[in-house]
């Protein structure tokens, strides 16, 4: 099925993370008719990883599209986070409009501005849509006029500030210019999308399409995802790939796919201005163009932020080793970064001294600590250290990563978290009262984020909303006090023995249940004190031949403190290691006898 070029659109969904994305492509997907009347509907049908579904977070853009009044409307759904950062990039290359969706409750957010100055810088045509206008005290109107506000701020042109607005709700699947009238359905969203958001621009000449995504099928293998700027291409036509390097490649497409609800329709052919993903080319990169075999032309490539945090990767070499993971040689994790690289433009990866060890760099803590999760779930066993930010130096200066912080929280709480961002090296920029909330904006060094939001859920009993973006390089800021509690560290190999947690309560908080295997010099609490302290958890009650009754009492033990990924990689100090395997996350020092401790701190 061909279309015309006037009767396709490619737009792009940005927002803040939780504003609605992917809610709205399933109201788009539910009411174009995209599944049959007796078909079970997924909800967040486009976030298919695990994970995704897990975190209620999209990670990965997806491409779908929908026909509408006999248009073909390719929708990318995109990340909300700034460490995700890489892919928003990428994908916006493929659009030529956007649908900025912003909660009528909250308002543009700080990856909101992210997102939307992307957008802008490519000369997207931004369409506003104010979701969640069914939410109690939420004000549409003001909202508005804050996109405004911020659109004029990111230095947008007449054209994209003279942008329509529709409201209305993607959960109740309705959409509207007046939300003070609901309808029942979305389609005057999409009826402003093809008013609003130009068809693609179609240049005369040879064919070119840059590769801006990566898909994997176990079937097929790998599958370049682009647009299509000029020319056309079809089934088995021979083509050029342009390197990023500038070198060029020979090869063959064997199969050409468009986009088509939550899958895609095989064609014949592709014309300019389309978005397809091809099947057959070996060796592809994201970046590379798909260019003319006998004139080929190379179009710009993709350029990508840099990297603000890095962390060690080493294998496992903890008494558990190989224990609970199927790939742990450094040869397996070497390949599996690697394989990262491909599709993870935002990622970068360097050697080290030791065969074993890789410095990983990437946009923030979130970022890594999603491919960590990722090949733990995938049956990697790893080491990982603490996340280091990284120092420039321009023009002779220090400078490091400043990011911008906003942090929603219940006012009688504000007072503590800004003394907490204070300590950090955070400088307060506003505060703006929101019923009985605060709304708190910082600058704060990267440095100062690794660890916070565990502090202020803490202070705030949960109820903090934080979230930051990078800005630039500053000079740097000093030196920021790291975790004051020092830690307790197991003396011996064995499990861990209730009489003796017991014992050893008032010495700290625990991260062991009792009865759990644990190593010498595992991490296995923290210490009330700041120092360090090694204690032995595995040692039993003495018998002795006399036992009166009443003599031993229940023990009563505190639970655990059990962290996640995240929480784990900001608490750990810069001798400790995170040890991550498919069934366990444990904190451990880098040298685990006490003497070799000793001798390194010398």
């Amino acid at each position: 099925m061909s279309f015309d070029i006037q009767a396709i659109r490619n737009i792009a969904i940005i927002a803040h993370v939780d504003h609605g994305k992917t809610t709205l492509v399933d109201a788009l997907l539910n009411q174009s008719g995209t599944f049959r009347d007796n078909e079970e509907v997924p909800t967040c049908a486009m976030d298919s990883n695990e994970l995704e579904r897990e975190r209620g977070i999209t990670i990965l853009s997806k491409n779908t599209a929908v026909t509408y009044n006999d248009t073909r409307i390719n929708i990318v759904d995109t990340p909300g986070h700034a460490d995700f950062g890489g892919e928003v990039e990428r994908v916006l290359n493929m659009a030529d409009g956007g649908l900025l969706l912003v909660d009528a409750f909250a308002g543009p957010m700080p990856q909101t501005r992210f997102v939307l100055q992307k957008a802008i810088e490519l000369g997207l045509k931004p369409l506003v849509v104010i979701n969640k206008v069914d939410k109690e005290n939420c004000r549409p109107e003001e909202v508005q006029e804050k996109v405004f506000d911020l659109m004029f701020n990111l230095d947008a042109s007449e054209n994209q500030l003279d942008f329509p607005t529709i409201y209305g709700s993607a959960k109740l699947g309705w959409m509207d210019t007046d939300y003070k009238t609901p309808n029942d359905n979305i389609f005057p969203l999409l009826d402003a999308v093809i008013n609003f958001i130009p068809p693609p621009k179609v240049e005369e000449g040879n064919t070119q399409l840059l590769i801006t995504s990566l898909d994997y099928s176990t079937f097929i293998g790998r599958i370049a995802i682009g647009r299509l700027q000029r020319g056309a291409l079809k089934q088995n036509q021979q083509i050029s790939l342009v390197k990023r390097d500038g070198d060029i490649k020979k090869c063959r497409i064997k199969e050409l796919y468009l986009f088509e609800g939550l899958g895609k329709s095989k064609v014949e052919e592709v014309n300019a201005g389309d978005l397809c993903a091809l099947v057959g080319l070996e060796g592809f990169e994201i970046g590379d163009t798909v260019a003319d075999i006998e004139f080929p032309e190379a179009l710009p490539t993709i350029k990508i932020d840099e990297p603000t945090m890095s962390m060690l990767f080493t294998i496992n070499d903890s008494p558990f080793f190989g224990q609970e993971g199927k790939f742990v040689t450094s040869r397996h994790l070497n390949e599996r970064l690697e394989k990262e690289l491909e599709r993870n433009l935002a990622l970068k990866l360097e050697s080290t001294d030791s065969s074993d060890s890789f410095n990983v760099f990437g946009r923030g803590v979130l970022h890594l600590s999603v491919l960590i999760e990722t090949m733990r779930r995938e049956g990697y066993e790893l080491q990982v250290g603490q996340p280091q930010v990284i120092i420039k130096e321009i023009d002779g200066i220090k400078c490091e990563p400043i990011e911008e912080l906003t942090i929603d929280l219940p006012e009688s709480h504000s007072g503590k978290a800004i003394e907490l961002v204070a300590i950090k090296k955070g400088e307060m920029l506003s505060m703006v009262n929101k019923g009985d909330r605060m709304l708190l904006e910082f600058n704060i060094p990267s440095r100062g984020i690794i660890g916070l939001r565990n502090y202020l859920l803490t202070v705030t009993s949960g109820e903090a909303i934080m979230s930051h973006r990078f800005i630039e390089f500053q000079p740097y800021k000093g030196d920021i006090p790291q975790r004051q509690n020092g830690s307790l560290i197991s003396m011996e190999k064995g499990k861990s023995i209730p009489f003796s947690l017991n014992n050893l309560q008032e010495r700290g908080k625990f991260f062991v249940d009792p009865n759990e295997d644990i190593y010498e010099g595992q991490v296995i609490g923290e210490n009330s004190r700041c120092n360090d302290l090694v204690v032995n958890i595995t040692k039993t009650k003495k018998m002795s031949n006399m036992r009166s009754s009443g003599a031993d009492d229940k023990v009563k033990i505190a639970p655990a403190i059990r962290f996640s990924l995240e929480e784990a990689l900001e608490y750990i100090q810069s001798d400790e290691y995170v040890e991550v395997t498919p069934s366990k996350i444990r904190i451990r020092k880098v040298f685990l006898k006490e003497h070799e401790r000793k001798r390194a701190q010398k």
